[in-house]
């Protein structure tokens, strides 16, 4: 059993459900908690930098007034994700409102800083860090982070080459706190072999795009419901780091997505060929041939949960 911190230990069903750049906003975090998952949302998402403060109050008083309206089933807590790479020049403010809502979870992406980490423990928040290898995760425990997300091959955006299997295989060697698993997760039966291998939690992106909740276009959104694994393409062109993005998004932007070129790993740079990441290349992992129509976060979770349930009753009949 891991040593989860109360936040996490309390949270009925294993889901995480990822922090999509431009695509998660209060909306679809409100959605994902009342549902029984955490939800989370990029803080870079709130545009000018003032409105975080108006988001974080949207999203604490909607769910504490959840919570005091559905007593037998309260929200599952949020998190915020921090990118804590030098780039971000907002790091500072943004995390001075995490502080002031007291953000019951921070995922921290592209580096560790025990600064962050202990400015979060301060509150009596968690700190989850992303990480794409066992180097990586070591590095992060060992600055202060309280859990680790395991990214692995497949998953939406940014993503590791590593094999989920390997990843939780050589995590679990040293560390016995919580884990989360990122990689083509889109079902209630692939959650219950993320823990069967030995993370807590599955963490879920590229099925939430698809919701009615999601801050996406609706070609977006269809190409999701119309496509499969065969229609993701790895590559590191659009930002420098290595990630997963739909195929037919690289096409609309008049480029081949099967000869596409390298871009320099040390530049960080979210426009290239003319096409800008996230906006006009659509991230997307390989999971998404069990994504068949834009839904509801609610009723997208209660297949995860139905089908979760059924797996295991299948397994242990």
């Amino acid at each position: 059993m891991s040593k989860l911190p109360p936040v996490l230990a309390k949270l009925k069903f294993p889901v995480i459900a990822s922090p999509m750049f431009i695509i998660s906003t209060p909306q679809l975090v409100i959605a994902q908690c009342t549902s029984g998952v955490v939800g989370s949302m990029p803080s870079l998402n709130a545009r000018p930098a003032e409105q975080l403060d108006e988001w974080l109050a949207e999203i604490t008083e909607t769910l504490a007034a959840w919570d005091r309206a559905h007593p037998d089933s309260p929200a599952a807590p949020f998190a915020i994700n921090q990118i804590v790479h030098k780039s971000n020049d907002r790091l500072d403010h943004d995390m001075a409102l995490c502080a002031k809502y007291k953000v019951p979870i921070i995922i921290t992406s592209l580096g560790a800083r025990e600064d962050v980490n202990q400015a979060v423990h301060n509150w009596g928040g968690v700190v989850m860090h992303d990480v794409i290898n066992n180097t990586f995760a070591r590095k992060a425990i060992e600055k202060g982070a309280d859990g680790l997300i395991t990214v692995a091959a497949g998953a939406g955006g940014h993503a590791s080459a590593k094999s989920p299997f390997a990843m939780i295989q050589e995590v679990r060697e040293w560390f016995d706190g919580p884990v989360a698993l990122s990689g083509a997760i889109a079902s209630g039966g692939a959650i219950l072999a993320a823990q069967a291998m030995g993370a807590d939690f599955a963490y879920i992106g590229s099925a939430f795009i698809a919701t009615k909740e999601a801050r996406a276009v609706d070609a977006y959104k269809q190409m999701i419901c119309e496509s499969n694994s065969d229609d993701i393409v790895y590559s590191n062109f659009y930002t420098g780091v290595l990630g997963n993005y739909l195929k037919g998004s690289i096409r609309n932007a008049g480029m081949d997505p099967d000869n596409l070129p390298q871009s320099d790993p040390s530049k960080m740079n979210f426009s290239s060929g003319g096409a800008k990441a996230w906006k006009d290349i659509w991230g997307c992992g390989q999971g998404i041939g069990a994504i068949k129509e834009v839904v509801s976060t609610a009723d997208l979770v209660a297949r995860f949960k139905r089908e979760y349930q059924e797996t295991k009753a299948r397994l242990l009949g």
